[in-house]
């Protein structure tokens, strides 16, 4: 007895234009996290070095 799989289904239509503007925003996001961690770790470097040199 061999059994046939059901067809596959039609998959829903994509907005490109709404997943293109999502992609920039979550970009955004990520860069703006990337430069408040650089800030903040040029922070510390700097509070590192001065207290070795004072």
């Amino acid at each position: 007895m061999h059994l046939q799989p059901a067809p596959p289904r039609q998959l829903p239509g994509q907005d490109m234009i709404a997943l293109d503007a999502q992609e920039q925003r979550a970009q955004r996001v990520t860069w703006a996290i990337g430069a408040i961690a650089g800030a903040v770790l040029v922070v510390l470097t700097c509070l590192l070095c001065t207290r070795l040199l004072f």
